[in-house]
């Protein structure tokens, strides 16, 4: 059987998590079959890349975003930060950014998702979007501008949900990430909702060092785990593991395509 490859559609790989040890940890993720990661940006930051030096062996493509845990510190004015970012940087993503009611200043998170929603339309940018208890104020800020977006709007990270809702999603042209979540047999809905899906629409994702598998809860995830997301996601479907990462690693690809 050939080689399967993977690209890990969304970890924090420059996150301080990985400092002692990343050049291992892209090593294995290597290894393992891992042949590009998106990273996402989630604050406004001094432009310190010592990071992907040690990324060495994978494909990195990047993203800036204004992610709404770290809503405390950002200002409206970063908008124009991110704005100069793509304009310097015309093969990056936007994202991580979306809208989280566990978190503060759900107004203020808002009015910054509109913000970098309208410079993925200006920009033609795919976007890596956040959720949690606010896929349909999501999708009523998204569907005015969903005309203006590229043709492959983004991914929605790290899927969960119902049919009915997933189906809202692919009806904007966006793809689903799915992750460790998976592998929790709890997550019933989530799982029979991935087995249903049309495969065009799933993407990996491991959100390392965050969302570990069933098994390996109290560890830091990594992206060599991708490899773990898809048998997972082989147990849920009728195709194989080889039509799975094929399928997976297109779509993946599809989303970065044009970008640069």
């Amino acid at each position: 059987m050939a080689k399967l490859r993977f690209c890990d559609s969304h970890c924090h790989l420059d996150f301080a998590e990985f400092a002692a040890d990343r050049k291992e940890v892209v090593a294995r993720a290597s290894a393992a079959g891992v042949e590009a990661i998106i990273v996402p940006g989630v604050a406004r930051q001094a432009a310190a890349d010592v990071w992907l030096q040690q990324c060495q062996g994978v494909t990195i493509y990047r993203g800036v975003g204004l992610h709404p845990y770290f809503i405390a510190q950002h200002q409206l004015a970063d908008l124009a930060w991110v704005e100069q970012q793509l304009q310097q940087h015309p093969a990056w993503v936007i994202g991580e950014v979306g809208l989280d009611k566990t978190c503060a200043n759900y107004p203020e998170q808002q009015q910054l998702f509109i913000g970098q929603l309208e410079l993925a339309a200006q920009y033609q940018r795919p976007l890596l979007i956040h959720h949690r208890q606010s896929q349909a104020d999501l999708l009523q800020l998204i569907k005015p501008l969903a005309s203006q977006l590229p043709a492959q709007p983004g991914i929605l990270h790290a899927f969960s949900g119902s049919l009915q809702q997933a189906e809202q999603w692919l009806a904007l042209g966006f793809k689903l990430g799915v992750g460790g979540v998976i592998s929790y047999p709890r997550a019933q809905k989530t799982r029979a909702t991935v087995a249903a899906l049309p495969l065009d629409s799933l993407v990996l994702e491991t959100d390392a060092p965050s969302m570990p598998l069933q098994g390996f809860q109290g560890q830091r995830n990594e992206p060599a785990q991708i490899a773990r997301v898809l048998t997972e996601l082989q147990g849920l479907r009728t195709e194989s593991v080889a039509e799975l990462a094929a399928a997976t690693w297109d779509n993946s690809m599809a989303i970065v395509a044009n970008l640069g």
